[in-house]
């Protein structure tokens, strides 16, 4: 199955999915997002592919990320996302291109952050605010990502995220640096 196989068959499954738990008719979420009711069965029988900005209108009507739309897998609250599994949005003959390495359902403050961490070191955080999420981007080394003491790998070229109210340790068990992008998503103050 190609790339584009796999995100076709990924956004029929979710917009079905998405549009079922709103309660939403083939109807009303065309109206909600401008999109022709015929569209959107093409859609969630896979026999298109649409537009980004027809999968971004849909998103918004359902209210849902288009990572969510894209592909929601709900369970675990540690989701890595594999190098070869991040999706492809965008592209160019001449090399642009725009991929969404990882993405959360999350409204509030939003930081984004830099982190090196040198072969050994760690960083232990005590659970942060129900609500919280980050997501992360490794580019260099292998990172150790322990969430309620279970241990994820996450290499150079994959992302994750997971819900931050669990005691979390970031570690370099490796020879050689580790950085990463690290963006946190922190809940509205009610």
């Amino acid at each position: 199955m190609t790339d584009l196989d796999q995100l076709t068959q990924s956004l029929a499954r979710n917009l079905k999915r998405w549009r079922g738990e709103r309660g939403f008719t083939l109807d009303t979420l065309a109206a909600r997002a401008g999109v022709s009711r015929g569209m959107i069965i093409q859609i969630e029988q896979a026999r298109t592919n649409p537009s980004v900005g027809t999968a971004v209108k849909l998103a918004d009507a359902l209210g849902v990320s288009i990572t969510t739309l894209l592909d929601h897998d709900q369970g675990s609250p540690v989701r890595v996302v594999p190098a070869d599994q991040a999706v492809r949005m965008w592209s160019t003959e001449a090399g642009s291109s725009t991929t969404l390495l990882v993405g959360t359902e999350a409204r509030g403050p939003l930081e984004l952050w830099s982190w090196r961490l040198m072969p050994g070191d760690n960083s232990a955080s005590a659970p942060h605010p129900d609500g919280t999420v980050e997501l992360i981007h490794v580019t260099t080394g292998t990172l150790t990502l322990f969430v309620d003491d279970t241990p994820h790998i996450v290499s150079a070229g994959a992302s994750a995220t997971f819900e931050a109210h669990h005691p979390h340790v970031y570690r370099n068990e490796g020879s050689e640096p580790v950085e990463l992008t690290m963006a946190v998503s922190i809940p509205p103050v009610r």
